[in-house]
């Protein structure tokens, strides 16, 4: 319990910053530098107005954070077979509180864009290691309630990003946000290097003669087999894995849309709705929000069963009615009314955090867990949030108009449930089987493909 109390916490510091940099507070607003004679120029605020940053300039910001998480999470992963994860660990939160105390040192788009590709450097340590850490110390009857836990410090990271950066950043300064941030993850870095080695038990050698005999079918399956072959072997194993490759296909859709709400999501909601705090408002209801719908996620998940089966058919159903909701918020001229819709949105999509990572450890064998988390990582950012940041500044800088964007980006929702569904059906047709592992006191699923 210490152990995941401990990641809840990093996890949450690590969204945390997601929040501030995209907080009105600190990201501010682009200034008129082309204004006429007869008018007042507005010079801005925050890191978009202090840098005259456009929509997309801003929005690769994002994306650069991205662009590190996803280049370092398959090397720390895969350093977790010959180093020990925790040490990796105070590595990767080293580099993060390094970077994001240079972000706020930065004097312009480019310094600022490579500091916050290194914050992702930094925290691609963590995320591929966390979950996996976490499912090995579970109790095997409370998996998906921890990881909903772990996971459920993504919203409420966001959302304290959001009050945390407007407060700071309106008090004092938007440097001052980033500042503040290094300053209370230094001793978690400290801590990483200090505190007694913890192994994933993958990575064990306790059950000496398992190890052996798992050793040696991988050797007779993969003859010659040499660190890189290795290597590429265990990516192609996870390639052809057909239900693990459905969920993250359907997590990339989410995340797509995920991404850019939560970077977008205050600056619209102010344009849309004339919001004046809309750091706060939107803050509090993804806190609120977040903790329900994640923690609830798990909670039916154990209770129906974490079958890989039964975790399809929420995943489907929640993003269906989420999307749904959202697209009826967006829709609305009524800011009470939008605020109530986007709240019940987001408790079913919030649903949905720990059912989607635990698919992705299920659906693997345990020794490819942390690079089937590592890989998740880059894919649901490569090609979800990293480009969908950048894409809808770039359609807001041609449309000017936030509600058609926000409900263009919302329908991408609909594409998530799709493949989710998908992976259900796979289930329901026979062209996948699932069978329980009979060891005591764990949860192994064994998958047979047709």
């Amino acid at each position: 319990m210490r152990l995941l109390v401990l990641f809840c916490v990093i996890n949450l510091l690590n969204y945390v910053d997601r929040g501030v940099i995209a907080s009105n507070g600190v990201n501010g607003a682009p200034g008129n530098h082309t204004c006429r004679a007869n008018e007042a120029c507005s010079h801005g605020s925050g890191i978009q107005g202090e840098f005259k940053l456009s929509n997309f300039q801003d929005g690769v910001l994002s994306s650069a954070f991205m662009g590190g998480l996803l280049v370092a999470s398959p090397i720390f992963a895969e350093l977790t077979k010959s180093c020990n994860p925790f040490r990796l660990i105070g590595v990767g939160l080293s580099v993060w509180t390094f970077a994001t105390a240079g972000c706020g040192f930065s004097v312009g788009f480019w310094s600022i864009a490579s500091f916050r590709l290194l914050v992702g450097v930094g925290e691609a340590s963590f995320v591929s290691l966390a979950a996996p850490f976490i499912d090995d110390y579970a109790p095997p009857e409370q998996k998906s309630r921890w990881l909903s836990y772990f996971y459920m410090c993504m919203p409420v990271g966001v959302a304290l990003g959001y009050v945390f950066g407007g407060v700071v950043g309106s008090l004092l300064h938007w440097r001052a946000a980033f500042f503040l941030e290094a300053l209370i993850m230094l001793p978690f870095a400290v801590f990483g290097f200090v505190s007694a080695p913890i192994n994933l038990m993958s990575n064990s050698n306790d059950d000496e003669e398992q190890s052996t005999m798992e050793n040696s079918e991988r050797s007779a399956k993969r003859p010659g087999l040499s660190k890189l072959k290795g290597v590429l072997y265990d990516f192609r194993d996870l390639f052809q894995n057909k239900v693990y490759m459905i969920n993250v296909l359907g997590y990339i859709a989410f995340n797509f849309v995920l991404g850019a709400y939560s970077y977008w999501g205050p600056k619209a909601g102010e344009a849309i709705y004339q919001m004046k705090s809309a750091d706060l408002i939107f803050g509090g209801v993804t806190m609120l929000c977040g903790v329900i719908g994640t923690f609830a996620g798990g909670a039916v998940l154990d209770f129906i069963g974490s079958s890989i089966r039964n975790g399809f058919k929420l995943l489907a159903l929640s993003t269906i009615l989420g999307g749904v909701g959202c697209m009826l918020a967006f829709s609305s001229r009524n800011v009470v009314l939008f605020i109530f819709l986007f709240a019940v949105a987001e408790l079913f999509l919030f649903a949905t955090q720990g059912p989607v990572n635990q698919l992705n450890l299920q659906s693997v064998p345990q020794e490819l867990r942390a690079l089937a988390m590592a890989t998740s990582t880059v894919l649901i950012h490569v090609l979800g949030d990293v480009p969908s940041s950048p894409l809808v500044g770039l359609v807001e800088d041609k449309l000017h108009n936030w509600r058609s964007t926000a409900l263009i980006l919302t329908s991408i929702y609909f594409l998530a449930a799709a493949f989710w569904l998908w992976g259900f059906l796979l289930f329901f047709f026979g062209s996948v089987e699932e069978k329980q592992s009979p060891q005591a006191g764990q949860e192994e699923t064994t998958l047979i493909q047709h």
